[in-house]
């Protein structure tokens, strides 16, 4: 207990920068994840393969490898260097927006296709089609693989750590060199990601409790 409460500004810093990766990416992923299902749905040859590229190319990548390109690779460019949070949620987004966007494919798959085509029979484009038709629809399948694309967003943000955020994941390090035990900043940081993740999987169970009754 004396090495969490001696360290509390290290543990409070370290996961209010967890969260703010977590959130922002979370949203990013989200919001871009819908696009690239869009993509890999779409009956528009160009734009199925650019989804599928997209997908294949980022997936297939080791996160530690997207990060050495946005920390190192990225300023050589000549781009500005928004910082080391702001290129962690970066890579985080991009990296998690490919799990998104399968999960919400499989969803949209789940959506009987007759919907579709009778959106389709009365004038609907496909856009409006997905918007109004198929993604409300979709959403209550996927919200298990969806929160579990999450969860695991919220563990890979201990990668940050590698990359000079001090994030959760930067704890045992820094308690380290300031001659604490590290394997008890270890099991406080294992602790707080455990309440994390029951936190997310309440909400989980939430929305779908709330959505089975709405279905």
């Amino acid at each position: 207990m004396n090495t969490l409460l001696d360290n509390l500004d290290l543990f409070i810093e370290g996961f209010k920068n967890t969260l703010i990766l977590f959130a922002f990416s979370a949203v990013f992923a989200l919001l871009l994840g819908l696009v690239v299902a869009a993509l890999r749905v779409s009956p528009v040859t160009p734009m199925r393969s650019l989804g599928t590229f997209y997908v294949n190319i980022i997936r297939n990548t080791p996160l530690t490898l997207v990060f050495l390109f946005f920390v190192f690779g990225y300023p050589r460019l000549g781009f500005p260097n928004p910082g080391y949070i702001t290129l962690a949620i970066i890579a985080l987004s991009l990296y998690t927006a490919t799990y998104v966007a399968e999960a919400i494919r499989s969803g949209i798959n789940t959506v009987p296709i007759g919907q579709a085509e009778a959106a389709r029979a009365i004038g609907l484009p496909f856009a409006q089609t997905m918007r109004l038709i198929v993604l409300p629809q979709a959403f209550r399948a996927v919200v298990p693989p969806l929160m579990s694309v999450f969860i695991a967003l919220l563990k890979n943000t201990t990668v940050a750590a590698g990359f000079s955020v001090l994030e959760a994941g930067a704890i045992r390090s820094n308690l380290s060199e300031r001659g604490y035990p590290a394997l008890q900043g270890l099991l406080w940081v294992a602790l707080g990601f455990v309440l994390l993740v029951f936190i997310l999987s309440f909400v989980q169970n939430r929305l779908e409790a709330r959505w089975k009754v709405a279905s």
